[in-house]
């Protein structure tokens, strides 16, 4: 009896003692282990995007040289000698009116057929998604289905049909041909966020007299901002850097820029410093919309996985 008092504390104490001295090294590795892959984690993005940068940042050096430094060596080689950078390309860019134009010109393409393929698709994902007509989900099915038709099946067709309406070699049949391939991924896209938004919040809306135009423009799009910036982005990069649409739909004679610097390659060795610029002023536009809009992309597509 007199025994069992005594031990007791002691195995209390022991027990105490040993519990902090086993978890604090189990605590502290587990912090520097996750401190180091935090490090690691960022230093590898790091290099994956200087990377992904490279091939912009060499194009960028190499039309701040000159033909001749060109030719010497690598562009790399600017990196240990700045002082060979130069920006006599670029004036002679700006005095190439065919380069030039062909910005202009694409600007001309891009920019309305993404305005199109967002606004008609906003349209059309809102009534596949809350309105009621026959037909409605046979359509949409139809609307799903033209996702897996190439591009190259209808050149021959609709060149064609742009021939015998005189839409042919112009602006306007290219950025007809963009909308209307543009137009099925944006259906079903919009669809789907748009048919997310709560039920309840769109029938207290008509409940308070809001009809369907300005349900759509005060509710569904304020709600949809994340996918219809996503969509843009998505859009604005492919018809900017499409060629086969504009090889074969566009004037010849006014080309965009992916066209025009196809046709300096041919004399690659006179126009370097011509092509160089061009070429990094092609690349770049689609960076800075993306980087410009890439909080709402992030969003957008963070907002799809969600649901």
């Amino acid at each position: 009896m007199s025994a069992r008092p005594s031990t007791a504390p002691s195995t209390r104490a022991s027990t105490g003692e040993r519990t902090p001295a086993s978890t604090a090294p189990s605590t502290a590795a587990s912090v520097l282990r996750r401190l180091a892959g935090s490090v690691l984690l960022r230093a590898f993005l790091v290099l994956a995007g200087l990377f992904w940068l490279l091939p912009t940042l060499g194009l960028l050096v190499s039309s701040l040289l000159s033909p001749d430094d060109l030719n010497r060596g690598g562009w790399w080689r600017a990196l240990t000698e700045p002082s060979r950078l130069t920006a006599s390309n670029y004036a002679h860019l700006l005095e190439n009116d065919t380069i030039t134009g062909s910005l202009l010109n694409t600007v001309a393409i891009a920019v309305p057929a993404t305005l199109l393929v967002l606004v008609l698709g906003a349209f059309a994902g809102y009534a596949f998604a809350w309105l009621e007509f026959p037909g409605r989900d046979w359509l949409f099915l139809v609307v799903v289905g033209l996702l897996v038709v190439p591009v190259q099946v209808a050149l021959i067709p609709v060149s064609e049909l742009f021939g015998s309406i005189g839409l042919f070699e112009t602006t306007a049949g290219v950025v007809l041909f963009h909308t209307a391939f543009g137009l099925p991924f944006a259906v079903f896209l919009l669809r789907n966020f748009f048919a997310e938004i709560p039920r309840e919040l769109l029938e207290a809306a008509r409940l308070d007299g809001a009809g369907e135009l300005r349900l759509f423009a005060r509710v569904v799009l304020p709600l949809g901002g994340p996918a219809i910036a996503s969509l843009g982005i998505f859009q604005f990069l492919w018809v900017w850097n499409d060629m086969l649409v504009a090889l074969v739909f566009a004037d010849s004679a006014h080309p965009p820029v992916t066209v025009a610097l196809q046709q300096q390659v041919r004399q690659f060795g006179n126009n370097i410093d011509v092509l160089a610029p061009g070429a990094f002023l092609s690349m770049v536009v689609p960076l800075l919309v993306f980087f410009a809009f890439q909080r709402q992309f992030a969003t957008g597509v963070m907002a799809g996985a969600v649901k």
